[in-house]
């Protein structure tokens, strides 16, 4: 079986006959993408400067439907990020390096969205106030 997939790797094609990583990453520069990289990637691009944005908001005022619409709409991200992909261009690009996982893109925005909840809960008695 392994070697079935080794002679089936090297009869697809690579990166600059298929084109795929000019689609998806136009101006790739030959480079393996990361974890990091793609995280960054996508923390940077402008739905996840939109959200970044949203959330500070919801995390400054403390805000909890403002919260609590950042972290739907994270989660919206996320799974468009992970699972929305019509054209399949996303997994031919990670198979030939130019994309790169986003496993930790999910954990940064996870920990955001629990840093939104843990921020904007409804205080308590015992709770001593924000400090401004």
């Amino acid at each position: 079986m392994r070697r079935i997939a080794a002679i089936s790797a090297t009869l697809l094609p690579g990166a600059a006959w298929a084109e795929v990583c000019d689609k998806a990453r136009p101006g790739w520069d030959g480079n393996e993408g990361g974890a990091v990289g793609e995280a960054i990637s996508l923390l940077l691009s402008p739905a996840g400067l939109a959200l970044l944005g949203l959330s500070l908001i919801a995390l400054r005022f403390r805000q909890q439907w403002v919260g609590l619409g950042a972290v739907l709409l994270w989660t919206v991200f996320i799974t468009v990020v992970t699972m929305a992909d019509p054209t399949g261009l996303r997994a031919d690009a990670m198979i030939e390096g130019c994309i790169g996982p986003p496993t930790l893109f999910i954990v940064a925005a996870a920990a955001i969205c629990v840093a939104i909840v843990l921020w904007t809960k409804p205080r308590t008695s015992d709770d001593p106030p924000p400090e401004t």
